[in-house]
């Protein structure tokens, strides 16, 4: 069953702090907190044990804890209409933001199953609305998906939050649970609220492994391809550090260190709280990915399995970061993935 108002989760959220991938597992983590149950009144697909009190608030547990809230879906101007489905500006309320994106709504009868979509990374300076997935955007509802794309915060007509960079980026996970929320709260007849997935890439795939562990049971499944790493510091070395960010004093500053403190660093990383997953994930990774090393979504997938948890490492021979020649393929397994676990 899913809560169709708020989202109580219990534990934390990691958010690649770049465009690349994170992940491993960690010992000491706390104890997970109770999963999402659906609207219909059934059980959870998880029941993890509550988080213990207080926990940092730059952390998954913090955003486990929070009461997360998603409304007030609007439709804004027709970008596009064709005979496959219109394209419309929208924005959302998430936990007290105002979140813009584009959602592509199927021509026909409904209601449809909605998927929400995670970009990579793109310098908010030159970002704009619905930048991150346009093939993605448009196959998916050519299939007979609702498809909202959320811009995130700071980008696009997204409100400003300053302190999201420093923070690892952690907003972008509750700006994905909001626009779950937001689907599902829409009382629109094209949208099937008890029927969603999310779908991400490269650094939306660490958005998306957040969210599982953040807000488990809100989606039905999940889908990454060329994911970041699950540990926001392999991320930071792998893509900040060696240009000079000078955010990476600011975060060191304010978080400390792995080494100085391993606890905060733990308390980012999805992968210390495998246990709370409870929907199907696919990772599609290409092997030729010089971007995202696939060591990181192999990683993913053996923590994951480790945990019982109903995870797919798919490696695509030759593909790199942006898939090239094997897209249209791995979007057929996408499709049907889908298929089976929104039914």
């Amino acid at each position: 069953m899913r809560l169709r108002g708020t989202v109580c989760a219990a534990a934390g959220l990691l958010l690649a702090v770049a465009t690349g991938c994170t992940g491993g597992t960690e010992d000491g983590a706390p104890a997970p907190s109770p999963a999402l149950a659906r609207a219909t009144g059934a059980s959870p697909r998880a029941t993890p044990t509550p988080t213990p009190t207080p926990a940092d608030p730059v952390s998954l547990p913090a955003l486990m804890q929070r009461e997360h809230t998603g409304s007030e879906l609007r439709l804004g101007d027709v970008l596009d209409r064709n005979s496959a489905y219109t394209r419309y500006a929208v924005t959302y309320e998430a936990n007290g933001l105002t979140i813009s994106g584009v959602m592509n709504i199927p021509q026909g009868k409904g209601p449809f199953p909605a998927l929400v979509l995670a970009h990579g990374y793109i310098d908010p300076d030159v970002y704009f609305s619905g930048q991150g997935m346009p093939r993605e955007q448009d196959r998916l509802a050519r299939a007979g998906h609702v498809v909202l794309h959320t811009d995130y915060r700071n980008h696009a007509r997204s409100d400003e939050d300053p302190d999201n960079d420093v923070n690892l980026r952690l907003g972008y996970t509750e700006d994905v649970i909001g626009a779950a929320l937001a689907l599902r709260n829409s009382g629109r007849p094209e949208i099937d609220g008890d029927r969603i997935g999310l779908f991400g890439r490269s650094m939306g795939g660490g958005v998306v492994y957040n969210t599982l562990v953040v807000a488990p049971g809100l989606f039905d499944a999940a889908v990454v391809y060329a994911p970041v790493s699950a540990r926001p510091q392999e991320n930071i070395d792998h893509f900040q550090r060696p240009d000079g960010d000078p955010l990476v004093a600011e975060i060191e500053e304010k978080h400390g260190t792995p080494e100085e403190d391993p606890a905060f660093w733990r308390g980012v990383s999805p992968l210390t709280y495998a246990d709370r997953v409870g929907e199907p994930l696919l990772i599609q990774h290409g092997t030729a990915d010089d971007t995202c090393p696939i060591a990181w979504s192999r990683e993913v997938a053996a923590v994951f399995g480790e945990a019982g948890k109903d995870v797919e490492l798919r490696t695509v021979p030759g593909e790199g970061h942006t898939f090239g020649p094997r897209w249209a393929a791995e979007m057929e397994v996408t499709e049907a993935f889908f298929a089976r676990h929104l039914r």
